[in-house]
């Protein structure tokens, strides 16, 4: 079974949604593939709230994420359950949660995706098949022929004219051949300061997170069953880490000193730290839900990505595991039995995600690598700003944020200017009609905890799908684009008609995030 497309995007996570939007906007005939039954990656299936910088609501993000925020906000809105006093506020925080100024419940940000990509359904731009996860590649010399995917009905290759890689893993890449990265660079490779000393290790990952969702009802009791290892997790403790794995003491990224945060309290406590409904803000008021992201719940024993089928289903499940035995530690030995596993705000029967976060992917060996010395604050110290990309396709601006690895290695926090995205992070060194479109782009281990965040992972998609109806438009190779000066004006150019930023403005360019 085979069909044909000019642009197929797999992965309907944040940067498969955009890359699908901009292209199917553009005029071209795009399939969307998602390996799940739900599009939006991190802002869904994998139910984080949104990590985004401190001017996302003005700028520093594209036109169509604020829409998407916009029209989050609009939901909530036309809900007769909201109170009028929380309908009121302009920049609407339903959750309250102090992570972000959008802490909205997957389930209302996936109706809202869907809404945003209904008009090109309709239309017959956009072709949107769930439950299809990639399982080879047809290629000739420097192109991919098309992709092939496991389905509900069997196996099913899709051909198209430009391959968009938007998976969570950059899954695409080994199936196509195309040359690429894993795990930790080396300094002696990359030069940047906080990469791995030694050899590169393919297998030194962040960790993974499953989350889950927590309901709060201070008289009840709602206990989960013991989970098998639940007494391996209970006396586990890593060498880089404060404390026992199930316990309040965690530690502070930026310092790595330890640190210990309330379930419930004044300041910054857990309980407000990821919350997605802030039941005061109902009438009569709902039980109020938090997600679960937390250091405790990290799954740094092994990595999941790059490994044997047999080896990765084994860890995902301990990271379930994992998961349901902190529960099952906050609901009986911390005391708070009224806790409760809330399966409706994420569209899920057991409250956990549909899906792992995995903070990492592979990433492409590109035309173009972001590294350290481009974005750090310290490793750009008297320059005071990021580096200023001439190919620039987008901006973003958060921390350089690695959760603690499989390598054995804690947190690393440092502070960054805000960036940009350039052209060539999105291009292979060899393939032609393959681009990145999300996680997989062109950068490294470190500058990876900067470009992962969700509006930059939804620009890179935006910018990506637009690359690959803009080089079919005007009957280039995607690479030609960046390398022709005319071209690359043409195309920014079209990526500001898109409402897509290319540079920060003068006055934050020295921030020091």
């Amino acid at each position: 079974m085979g069909s044909d497309c000019e642009v197929l995007v797999v992965g309907g996570g944040c940067g498969g949604v955009a890359a699908a939007l901009s292209a199917a906007m553009l005029g071209r005939r795009v399939v969307l593939t998602e390996t799940t039954g739900r599009l939006g990656g991190q802002l869904t299936a994998q139910a984080v709230p949104p990590d985004e910088n401190a001017w996302v609501e003005t700028f520093g993000s594209t036109q169509s994420y604020r829409l998407m925020r916009s029209r989050v906000r609009d939901r909530y809105r036309a809900d007769p359950r909201l109170s009028a006093e929380a309908r009121a506020v302009r920049e609407l925080n339903p959750g309250e949660g102090w992570v972000s100024v959008l802490c909205a419940e997957p389930v209302v940000v996936g109706e809202v995706l869907d809404e945003l990509l209904a008009p090109l359904v309709r239309a017959g731009n956009l072709e949107i098949r769930y439950h299809h996860t990639p399982v080879g590649a047809a290629t000739t010399g420097d192109r991919v022929d098309a992709v092939e995917f496991a389905s509900p009905e069997g196996a099913v290759s899709v051909s198209a004219s430009y391959v968009i890689d938007a998976t969570e893993e950059g899954d695409v890449l080994p199936l196509a051949g195309c040359e690429h990265v894993l795990g930790s660079e080396s300094a002696d490779e990359t030069g940047e300061p906080h990469a791995l000393d030694g050899p590169a290790d393919p297998l030194d990952q962040q960790a993974l997170t499953w989350c889950a969702a927590l309901e709060w009802d201070p008289d009840g009791s709602h206990v989960v069953p013991r989970p098998a290892d639940y007494d391996f997790w209970r006396s586990y403790r890593a060498p880089f880490w404060p404390g026992p794995q199930l316990g309040w003491t965690t530690q502070e990224p930026e310092t790595g000193e330890p640190l210990s945060r309330p379930l419930f309290g004044e300041g910054q406590d857990l309980w407000r730290f990821r919350r997605i409904r802030s039941g005061r803000l109902w009438d009569p008021p709902r039980p109020d839900v938090t997600l679960v992201n937390w250091p405790q719940i990290d799954y740094w024993l092994a990595p999941v990505t790059g490994v044997a089928p047999e080896e990765r289903a084994t860890r995902l499940a301990q990271a379930r595991s994992l998961t349901l035995s902190f529960v099952h530690w906050l609901q009986t030995e911390a005391g708070y039995p009224g806790l409760r596993l809330a399966g409706e705000p994420l569209g899920t029967p057991d409250g956990l995600a549909l899906a792992p976060y995995v903070r990492e992917s592979r990433r492409i060996r590109a035309e173009f690598t972001v590294l350290e010395q481009h974005v750090g604050v310290a490793a750009r110290a008297g320059i005071g700003q990021a580096e200023q990309f001439a190919d620039s396709i987008g901006v973003g601006c958060y921390r350089i944020d690695l959760h603690p690895s499989t390598g054995g290695r804690g947190y690393l926090d440092i502070a960054c200017h805000p960036f940009q995205i350039p052209l060539g992070a999105l291009l292979p060194v060899r393939l032609e009609n393959l681009l990145a479109g999300g996680k997989c782009l062109g950068v490294t281990h470190v500058t990876n905890g900067c470009y992962r965040l969700h509006p930059v992972e939804w620009n890179t998609g935006e910018a990506a799908g637009a690359l690959a109806a803009f080089a079919l438009e005007r009957g280039v190779p995607a690479r030609a684009v960046r390398a022709k000066p005319g071209l690359l004006a043409d195309f920014q150019a079209r990526l500001g008609k898109l409402g897509v930023p290319l540079e920060w403005p003068e006055a934050v360019r020295g921030v020091v995030r």
